[in-house]
């Protein structure tokens, strides 16, 4: 089983589009500005996507309803690709044969053998390579229309803060979300029908319907198709316009509509659970780096950190040796120390050699991309970094948050901006 969000994503298209080069012309099913859907590319995509729910444990609305979600996506993520076309967003072969190898590298594959995997599987190589291109050419539009314009400052996160309960970073939501859209400067009757919509939406839930499949056949969300599953949230990661009405409702509830910029929202608490306070071990470091060059080969490195681990074994200073040997500037000065070091801060490999030392001890020569090394543990602690972890997931939060709501908008100005004829009704006999 390939593994990693980019393959999941993109083999659910690949099944479907993998034989699609020999597939003749068929019905247009909806107009996209100069572009179109056919028949049979919904087709396929509905067959896929049906297999996921079900597999999912949701029950599957009926088909038209399903094909009509399926296709509000496609012509969703069509005006993202034809803009990110004008504006000249290209995907060069070298970040495509990169992302690649890393798609492999994740499943424990090389290239090679990844691509005999999609290959047995009946998927074709060279369409996946473009369905890779897509995604990442998506990906590239959404940084510079959405995320390039995102600021999040100092202050920003102080007051998000001083907003928060002191428990606010400790409990956690999984959200369902079920929204009726309605277009900038909707007109009184786009209101009010969308708000008939709602309400019976309500009156479904009311009487025993499930959420997941309710959102699948209603709402016109991005994640519809998913459930309306946002996932789990802090309380202080809701969004602006739930963050009121979430931590009022039990486990299984829903909330009431939720009038919004861009139309009206349902909520229910799926599940809540309470985090624990964050406590990090730190470890007290000191390292001597030797760089390999055209004189010192990996074999002379190593052979120079064995006699120098030698020479310290027999009594004399670390930190003496690594001042004047050490060829990371950085700490030699200190006599090689790295001071506390947390997860993360270093390499894997030298984090990996670190965490597998005894306190005390001098590792074994290793190597890593600045080197090779020898390293000593001069002590470990246990730090609560809760306050500091706070900070960091406020400024990941307001960032987020801005960009849902900036994502929003922004593909419903690119709805209401595009010329779109849909077809399906008359095409389908739906």
């Amino acid at each position: 089983m390939l593994k990693g969000t980019l393959v999941a994503v993109l083999l659910s298209c690949l099944a479907l589009t993998c034989h699609a080069a020999a597939v003749p012309l068929d019905r247009i099913v909806a107009v996209v500005n100069n572009d179109v859907i056919t028949e049979t590319e919904l087709g396929q995509r509905v067959e896929v996507l049906g297999k996921q729910i079900v597999q999912s444990g949701a029950r599957l609305p009926p088909p038209s309803i399903l094909r009509s979600q399926v296709l509000e996506r496609m012509i969703s993520e069509r005006l993202q690709l034809q803009l990110a076309d004008s504006t000249g967003i290209r995907i060069d072969d070298d970040t495509l044969n990169q992302t690649l190898r890393r798609i492999a590298d994740d499943n424990k594959l090389s290239l090679g053998e990844f691509r005999r995997v999609l290959e047995k599987d009946g998927f074709s190589f060279e369409v996946f390579r473009e369905d890779i291109r897509r995604e990442l050419t998506l990906r590239r539009l959404h940084e510079r229309q959405i995320q390039q314009r995102i600021v999040v400052s100092e202050q920003d996160v102080d007051q998000f803060l001083q907003s928060q309960p002191a428990d606010g970073a400790t409990t956690q939501y999984r959200l369902g979300h079920i929204l009726v859209a309605l277009p900038e400067a909707a007109t009184p009757e786009q209101t009010a029908a969308a708000r008939d919509k709602v309400n019976d939406i309500i009156e479904k839930l009311n009487a025993g319907a499930d959420f997941g499949e309710t959102a699948i056949a209603y709402s016109d969300a991005q994640n519809a198709l998913e459930g309306g599953d946002i996932g789990w949230r802090g309380s202080n990661e809701l969004p602006t316009l739930f963050a009121a009405a979430v931590p009022k409702l039990d486990v299984g509830k829903f909330s009431e509509p939720i009038r919004g910029p861009n139309g009206f929202h349902i909520i229910k608490v799926v599940d809540k659970r309470g985090d624990r306070r964050i406590i990090t071990e730190e470890t007290l470091v000191r390292h001597i780096l030797l760089k390999t060059h055209r004189l010192r080969s990996d074999e002379v490195a190593e052979k120079e950190l064995t006699q120098l681990k030698s020479r310290i074994a027999a009594g004399e200073d670390f930190a003496a040796i690594a001042k004047s040997i050490s060829e990371d500037s950085g700490s030699a000065l200190n006599g090689g120390s790295l001071d506390w070091v947390k997860p993360g801060d270093t390499v894997p490999p030298f984090e990996q050699t670190m965490n597998q030392t005894t306190k005390g001890e001098i590792s074994e020569p290793f190597q890593t991309e600045f080197g090779w090394h020898i390293l000593q543990v001069l002590d470990r602690r246990e730090t609560d970094t809760t306050e500091a972890a706070r900070r960091d997931e406020a400024q990941r939060v307001l960032r987020q948050r801005k960009a849902d709501e900036e994502t929003t908008q922004w593909l419903q100005r690119l709805r209401d901006e595009a010329f779109v004829e849909v077809r399906l009704e008359q095409d389908s006999g739906a």
